[in-house]
């Protein structure tokens, strides 16, 4: 898999991994922030944006390959990693396989995976329902479904024009490729990661919304088992906390990455 990605800025590199249904697109102006004190990856994971679909084959271990093969290739050989939601999912793989180019880790409403097997394989099976529902009822039919989760619930108080910006962005995405992706990527064909936790040794930041319960206990259960991790909850925000409250976010990460006290309003 070639990924597509954009380079903004120069310094220590800096990968930006996006969510399901997202892109580079999805981060707004955090990339540009970001871009002065580092040079800024922001990679288009498999079937989303403009890169390929993954082969179906391959799991989240190969995306981790060439999510690294990408970053690598742009002058990201030894970098910050930072991931939401899915794209956590994928930095923690990468962390775990190629530790030696992650300096720091930034995991943002991720989750380390499902413990038990028969509730994977149940997810998985439910994925796969809701891939040929997209290849089935096209993409607007599915972006309607999927923004009615409780999940994001929250982001119900975004101003219009956000919301209509997120929901316009979504739309423009392939149905064929989305499947695609969400079957290969599915949490329930994710190893659970939770036991290997021990085994990083990047300095990590797990960054949950205070209003999204489920992803404040993900990033409870894995500060207990990282050996050097810091666990914010954002004020104001439910799972998509660099959306919802952006500024407390990036202050949050750029005082991470900097490797300086918290002084964060909207953050504890």
């Amino acid at each position: 898999m070639r990924l597509h990605a954009r380079v903004l800025g120069d310094g220590p590199a800096l990968v930006l991994l996006h969510g399901f249904t997202g892109d580079a697109a999805a981060w707004g102006e955090h990339p540009q922030a970001f871009a002065g004190r580092h040079r800024v990856i922001v990679v288009d994971l498999p079937g989303h944006g403009a890169s390929p679909p993954p082969p179906p084959a391959c799991g989240l271990w190969e995306i981790a390959d060439a999510v690294v093969d990408a970053a690598v290739r742009l002058g990201g050989a030894h970098g910050d990693w930072l991931g939401y939601s899915l794209g956590g999912r994928v930095a923690l793989h990468v962390a775990l396989r190629h530790p030696q180019h992650v300096r720091r880790l930034v995991l943002e409403s991720a989750s380390p995976g499902i413990d038990a097997a028969d509730a994977r394989a149940a997810r998985a099976a439910a994925d796969d329902d809701l891939a040929r529902v997209i290849e089935r009822d096209g993409i607007a039919a599915f972006v309607e479904r999927w923004l009615a989760q409780p999940l994001f619930a929250t982001q119900a108080r975004l101003p219009p024009a956000v919301r209509a910006a997120e929901r316009a962005r979504r739309l423009a995405a392939s149905p064929p490729a989305l499947a695609a992706a969400l079957r290969v990527m599915s949490v329930g064909r994710q190893d659970p990661l939770l036991p290997r936790l021990p085994e990083l040794r990047s300095p990590t930041l797990l960054i949950a919304g205070a209003d999204d319960p489920a992803y404040r206990a993900h990033a409870g259960r894995m500060a207990e088992r990282l050996p050097d991790a810091r666990a914010v909850v954002v004020q104001d925000a439910g799972h998509a906390t660099h959306l919802e409250n952006p500024a407390a976010f990036r202050e949050a990460v750029g005082a991470f990455l900097a490797d300086a006290p918290l002084r964060v309003p909207g953050a504890a």
